[in-house]
């Protein structure tokens, strides 16, 4: 993964590369050192109220923002400027997480970085990180507009009862047909050509999540996320607009931190995380990290937002630096919310 624009000639640059100089997403800083570790020093562990924290507050900023407009105007959003509030929160959002985990980085270092630095953004694929951001956000947000969106409802409205349980459920069914559509990837020769281009990355970066090939895009983007809402709705859960946009949220941010490598033992937030780590099915960043590491035609780790499938069907691996000896407990690291 040769990434040497940043330091090129600017003049060179297209918009694509100046989205991501003006936004300021680099994964890393260039003038600033990255801390190394050797793999048995000791990784500081981040609980999970602080995760919960930040998915639920910008969760809420368009919610709010939404509630705050229809209750003093008197009028209603319709459809496409509601999805463009979201959507533009959407994107804000892994924005803000892309800052923020860049500074968490240069503080506590990278898994495997005594070996690797991480990946960069592609001199050759700039437009294809940029691009596959917004086609993420959007058509995930086209989707839950579509099916689910009332414009006479308020989001005070949704079922605050279910939301819970959606959070938690929305993850692990979500990862179920994520886990057989990715393993499926894998496995057969015809599909591997369409997902060996996110296999390029060894140590992937927070914008290298949806680094992929079209075809393996509109399962990422469509595919999955609508069997999953069927599924839920099967289930008789409500999955109204603001409930999904909530689900939405918590699997961009896992989505997003899975594919940083910080050198950090979190699991993945959930409303069911307790019920997970019961039975040694949580996931955390070192996780899907050895997914990319290690992982090629046959694989591991397919899950990512838990390890219950793998655990289910056998294609968990061994952890190395978040083995549970040596995660110290004791450094507690927090998620800040700006």
């Amino acid at each position: 993964m040769k990434s040497t624009w940043r330091t090129g000639d600017r003049k060179e640059w297209s918009h694509h590369h100046w989205a991501i100089e003006l936004l300021n997403a680099h994964p890393i800083a260039l003038d600033k050192d990255i801390p190394v570790h050797s793999k048995d020093d000791k990784i500081p562990y981040m609980p999970q109220w602080s995760l919960h924290r930040w998915a639920l507050f910008y969760s809420a900023l368009p919610l709010l923002l939404h509630q705050a407009y229809m209750i003093y105007t008197g009028h209603t959003l319709g459809p496409i400027t509601t999805f463009n509030l979201y959507f533009l929160a959407f994107n804000a959002t892994i924005i803000c997480q892309v800052h923020i985990l860049r500074r968490l980085g240069h503080k506590y270092g990278f898994l495997d970085g005594d070996q690797h630095e991480r990946d960069g953004v592609p001199d050759v694929g700039v437009a294809k990180v940029v691009t596959s951001v917004y086609k993420t956000t959007g058509s995930r947000l086209v989707l839950a507009t579509y099916l689910t969106y009332n414009r006479n409802m308020l989001p005070s409205e949704m079922n605050w009862l279910y939301l819970p349980l959606e959070i938690g459920l929305y993850g692990i069914v979500l990862d179920f047909w994520f886990y057989w559509y990715h393993r499926l990837m894998h496995d057969v020769s015809f599909l591997w050509k369409f997902h060996r281009t996110h296999h390029l990355t060894k140590h992937p970066n927070p914008l290298l999540a949806a680094y992929a090939d079209h075809e393996q895009e509109f399962f990422d983007m469509v595919g999955v996320p609508i069997m999953t809402y069927f599924s839920l709705k099967l289930m008789g859960l409500p999955m109204g607009f603001y409930e999904w946009w909530i689900c939405h949220e918590y699997v961009a941010f896992a989505e997003v931190f899975g594919h940083s490598g910080l050198r950090l033992h979190l699991t993945v937030p959930s409303t069911l995380s307790w019920l997970l780590q019961m039975f040694d099915c949580e996931i955390v960043i070192e996780d899907h990290d050895l997914h990319h590491r290690k992982g090629w035609r046959k694989s591991h780790n397919y899950g990512k937002q838990t390890r219950l499938w793998d655990r289910v069907f056998g294609t968990c691996t061994e952890r190395i630096e978040s083995v549970e000896e040596n995660v110290d407990y004791g450094n507690r690291a927090t998620l800040p919310l700006f």
